[in-house]
């Protein structure tokens, strides 16, 4: 039972004024989530001390543990983008849902990363001699911008959205390279053939997947990423992001594995590129003169 259905369970336990503070957060979740203790209690016309009992009543240990788990209900919830966006919905409403979607998805992956296996992955990253980023559909972009990322360091990176030419990397693949396969669901079939032809040849796979899936189970690695989502219906958002963020985690912790002189080799890899962009001064005064 989610946090949703837990308040409407207790509804006819609640005091009057308590109730009050239910029925708000039930008409406004999404507000809820993003609300301070004096604002709800303004909202539903209760006192602070009325708002925090609401909260011990339903098992939580006070206002900012019922907001987390209501952010968690929130985003885990199959379907929950679908059944929140509404039809009628104008661009303020499915702006804000959108929005607070993915801050609750984002929060919910952090608090359930398991940290040990990420340094694991930034280890095993940092030692690679060449490193492949796969994926297909939304989760092929996901792949090119690590791609794009690693392309920066001083190692060898591959990256394709083609699944022949990816079959014939991992086929190719050796003991010191890592496979990173992303996909959101894990039941890809190609992405799990990929990780079992990646295995044969001692390859290291990192998969960035949904827990309990074939992809996880086949993998050296799963980072594993509970944010359930109606991929039928809508784009999958709030995946894209965390895979997106999760990418980022990586990119940083490999930097920091590789130490200094790395770091300052980076750097030279940033200052040639900021060569190839205007300056903002530069922009303006152009943009002058074309004016003039």
């Amino acid at each position: 039972m989610n946090m949703l259905e837990k308040i409407e369970a207790q509804l006819a336990a609640l005091s009057k004024s308590e109730r009050k503070v239910a029925v708000q957060i039930l008409a406004a979740p999404q507000e809820a989530i993003h609300s301070s203790i004096a604002r709800l209690a303004r909202a539903a016309d209760v006192s602070e001390p009325t708002v925090n009992r609401f909260c011990h009543r339903i098992s939580t240990r006070g206002f900012p543990d019922f907001k987390l788990q209501l952010a968690q209900s929130l985003a885990k919830g199959p379907g929950w983008a679908s059944r929140d966006v509404k039809e009628n919905d104008n661009v303020e409403d499915y702006s804000h849902k959108i929005f607070d979607s993915a801050l609750a998805g984002l929060e919910r992956v952090r608090n359930q990363l398991d940290l040990a296996l990420m340094q694991r992955a930034v280890k095993a990253l940092s030692q690679a001699h060449k490193v492949a980023f796969f994926g297909l559909g939304a989760s092929a972009v996901v792949a090119h911008d690590a791609f794009d990322k690693f392309l920066r360091f001083d190692l060898p990176v591959v990256w394709s959205e083609d699944i022949v030419i990816q079959r014939m990397s991992c086929i190719n693949s050796h003991w010191n390279d890592v496979i990173v396969l992303i996909s959101h669901t894990g039941r890809t079939k190609s992405m799990v053939e990929l990780a079992r032809l990646a295995s044969v040849n001692g390859s290291t796979v990192i998969a960035i997947t949904s827990p309990a899936s074939p992809l996880a189970a086949m993998a050296t690695l799963a980072i594993t990423l509970n944010v359930p989502e109606d991929t039928d219906v809508y784009l999958p958002m709030v995946s894209r992001l965390t895979q997106l963020t999760v990418i980022d985690v990586l990119a940083t912790g490999f930097i920091l594995e590789r130490g200094g002189a790395f770091q300052e080799n980076l750097k030279r890899v940033k200052a040639a590129l900021k060569n190839s962009r205007f300056d903002k001064h530069t922009t303006t005064e152009s943009r002058t003169q074309q004016k003039n």
